[in-house]
């Protein structure tokens, strides 16, 4: 339902974007460059995409320049993806039980928001550390 409101689909496409450009250059897949364009390819791209580098990390297939940006194509960008889709689709519909709590069988508009804290809280118990791991942080404390 929350995505055929026109500003439910500008919540998810605004969400899911900033979240894929954020892990994307937190994993090092997006990173400033030195200008120019152009797309390098590696040979056999088909073999190298499944290639992993460490724990669902995979190898570069794709290295495109647009200027100041460059993009390194891989299998990460679709897990980043399915991961920035389903946040989109978390805070999209956490914006709909705001303004229309009676559509989600909420009594009050102030219940719309806390609804969704559960489930946010929830996703970072679990991405939270996966996202410090791969900017380099460690968060992890010895008993």
């Amino acid at each position: 339902m929350t995505l055929s409101r026109r500003d439910g689909q500008a919540i998810f496409a605004l969400v899911t974007t900033a979240y894929l450009v954020g892990y994307l250059w937190a994993i090092g897949q997006l990173a400033v460059g030195l200008g120019g364009f152009g797309i390098t390819v590696v040979a056999e791209p088909l073999s190298v995409l499944g290639q992993s580098e460490g724990a669902f990390s995979y190898r570069p297939v794709a290295r495109i320049a647009l200027g100041q940006v460059t993009y390194l194509a891989s299998l990460n960008t679709l897990i980043g993806g399915g991961v920035a889709a389903l946040v989109g689709l978390n805070l999209s519909m956490s914006y709909l039980a705001w303004r229309q709590p009676a559509a989600c069988g909420i009594g009050q508009s102030s219940s719309g928001v806390i609804a969704g804290l559960p489930a946010l809280l929830s996703g970072s118990a679990c991405c939270g550390p996966v996202v410090l791991l791969a900017v380099g942080i460690q968060a992890s404390a010895r008993c």
